[in-house]
């Protein structure tokens, strides 16, 4: 049976904040959460070129917000534990249960197979039993933590261009792979061979996941983490090809700049297939 812990928050002024996390520690707490507007903020601000909008319904969550978390088994032992975490501080918590399970688990609920397109079927790895519609091509993928499970809508518009622009035999480019599903789908379309970039390195690894587990090997699929516009060596390795078709699934302030060197990299007939640009910046990308 899965272990049952609490999640105890606590809410503390800013000022207050720094002295209150060290005296947990102090008392023997071995990792704290925290939430604090004022850092969610200054982490947007340092970040932006990573994208062009935030959703409103997270900024609301994290108005006001200043709180420390930590985390005990729900049982005598975890009790012991919490009164010894709270020794002298005079605050009121909230606790909150949560089986170990649902950490890891609880999201995968909310995404299911859906059809993409015409042509394509996403499937995540823990529904491979799903039957596939007739006429449509699986892609069977497992996202981690990385960004890509298809459901985004500016994903599900570039899986629709690489759909409808994706030849037999083509070399394709993908420009912050994250999961690796444009490649992969372009590559389960009849792709010759594409090639995976993202600057998170552990898009490496759960991209080739995804390439396994749709049994496409490495003589078809490569992976590089890296920043091609500041790693001259990942350029080069990059520019060994021409590519029919490059995707990048970013954000305005990332494509731009992505422009020049993509144009290098194309085939004479080749396409650059963009997502991730909001209304407000597409003269901007144009």
């Amino acid at each position: 049976m899965d272990a049952t812990w609490l999640e105890i928050s606590i809410n503390v002024t800013p000022e207050a904040l720094d002295e209150l996390s060290e005296t947990l520690i102090t008392n023997g707490v071995p990792g704290l959460v925290v939430e604090d507007e004022g850092d969610f903020l200054r982490f947007l601000e340092e970040n932006r070129q990573y994208w062009d909008y935030v959703d409103d319904t997270l900024l609301d969550e994290m108005k006001g917000v200043t709180r420390l978390k930590l985390y005990v088994t729900d049982d005598e032992d975890g009790q012991t534990q919490l009164r010894r975490y709270l020794r002298g501080i005079d605050l009121p918590y909230t606790a909150v249960k949560l089986r170990e399970h649902d950490w890891a688990h609880s999201w995968q609920k909310y995404y299911r197979p859906m059809a993409v397109g015409q042509r394509l079927y996403i499937v995540p790895e823990w529904e491979r039993e799903t039957p596939v519609p007739e006429g449509r091509v699986p892609l069977y993928l497992n996202p981690g933590l990385i960004f890509g499970t298809g459901s985004h809508a500016s994903t599900q518009l570039c899986l629709q261009g690489v759909e409808e622009l994706t030849r037999p035999g083509d070399v394709v480019l993908d420009l912050g792979c994250g999961s690796g599903i444009l490649s992969i789908a372009a590559l389960a379309l009849g792709a010759g061979f594409a090639l995976g970039v993202d600057i998170d390195p552990k898009a490496v690894g759960v991209a080739y996941e995804n390439a396994d587990l749709n049994g496409i090997n490495r003589e078809r699929y490569l992976v590089r983490a890296g920043d091609l516009l500041t790693d001259e060596p990942l350029f080069a390795e990059l520019n060994q090809r021409k590519y029919r078709l490059i995707l990048a699934n970013i954000v305005s302030d990332v494509i731009i700049p992505l422009a020049a060197p993509a144009a290098a990299m194309l085939e004479p007939d080749g396409i650059f297939l963009c997502s991730g640009i909001i209304d407000t910046r597409s003269d901007e990308v144009g």
